[in-house]
């Protein structure tokens, strides 16, 4: 009966062995996988991934694994289990997964949302026509709004009856691959509703303007007028004046405007004359809609107006503008910036034949 003790003092001695060669082999086990999460991964270069909004982690291992970026992902799913008992969430984006990332350093990637920007810009003065063009020609936008009509766009953007034009804020706007041109026009919708409540609410006194929109409306004159900072108050007192005088504005860029692709690049008597809703020169007060999409300088411009008694403006020629009081003034200023366009005309005609 002795050796009855001996042999089960012998089972459990064996069975401790074994649960210290499977503990071990355990912690090899484990440290291995934990070797392979930190190892460089195979890919030779960058390789663009693109996690759509519902893929899940194993999703994006798998286009990985699938293009030769990270070996074992079920191994690294399992490291994930056995480490964090929850699995991180993915960011839904375009990333750029440099090349030799380990499995640890693309999990940080999508825990953090280093997903690829992009930005698109929307120009000062451009028309919400030419702000939708760039933003068809960008490969990065999902397209949604080919087709749609100005006022279908205003109604998707929780803004029925309101005209597109000038509506839009002129910015630079990042954004991730893959982001809708409804989202981008939803970006510079709102940024602009909130510029021009702002500068409608420190406006000057005694403006001849009814509403943010009339704001929004010669501001977008403003800027077509001008490309020279310091003028866009002086431009905006003009106009201020004139409007207040029951005058016509007599602003070529709104009969430009009017005219759209029967504009040739000249304005010609007829289109002076041709009366239009945009037609400032048949027309007094300011035209329907903007022209345009201004920027901040022109808005502030628009609210506060320099004060001046000037009435007319006409260009110098050389990038800005001469101002008058009276008629007479600017009729002078016009014959002398007529007879310089004529000079300039026959030179460049003199030195396109060869003559000195």
């Amino acid at each position: 009966m002795a050796d009855a003790p001996r042999r089960k003092l012998r089972r459990l001695a064996a069975a401790a062995a074994l649960v210290v060669v499977l503990a071990a082999a355990g912690i090899g086990g484990y440290g291995l996988l934990e070797q392979n999460y930190l190892a460089p991964g195979p890919a030779r270069g960058t390789v663009r991934l693109k996690v759509t909004q519902g893929e899940t982690l194993r999703d994006a291992f798998g286009q990985l694994a699938g293009r030769d970026a990270l070996r074992h992902p079920r191994e690294v799913e399992l490291y994930l289990r056995l480490h964090r008992r929850v699995q991180p969430r993915v960011e839904y984006g375009v990333y750029d997964i440099p090349a030799r990332s380990s499995p640890a350093q693309i999990v940080r990637m999508f825990e953090e949302g280093r997903v690829v920007l992009d930005r698109i810009t929307a120009v000062e003065g451009a028309t919400f026509a030419q702000f939708l063009r760039e933003l068809e020609a960008d490969p990065d936008i999902e397209h949604t709004l080919r087709g749609v009509s100005g006022a279908a766009i205003m109604a998707d953007l929780g803004a029925p009856g309101e005209k597109p034009e000038g509506r839009f804020f002129p910015s630079t706007y990042i954004f991730s691959p893959g982001t809708s041109d409804l989202t981008i026009l939803r970006m510079a919708y709102d940024k602009m509703s909130t510029v021009l409540a702002q500068v409608w609410s420190e406006r000057g006194a005694d403006l001849p303007l009814a509403s943010p929109y009339q704001a929004l409306i010669l501001a977008s004159i403003i800027e077509k007028e001008t490309g020279v900072a310091d003028e866009r108050a002086r431009i905006a007192g003009v106009f201020v004046n004139r409007l207040s005088r029951g005058m016509p504005l007599q602003s070529d860029p709104t009969v430009i405007y009017g005219l759209g692709r029967r504009y040739d690049g000249k304005i010609h008597t007829r289109d002076l004359t041709t009366d239009t809703p945009y037609n400032t020169y048949t027309r007094s007060g300011l035209p329907p809609t903007p022209i345009a999409l201004p920027g901040l300088p022109s808005l502030l411009a628009a609210v506060h107006p320099a004060k001046t008694r000037d009435l007319y403006f006409v260009a110098t020629g050389k990038g800005g503008h001469h101002f008058s009081r009276t008629l007479a003034a600017h009729d002078a200023q016009l014959r002398r910036y007529l007879a310089q366009l004529r000079l300039e005309r026959r030179e460049a005609a003199q030195r396109k034949r060869g003559q000195p």
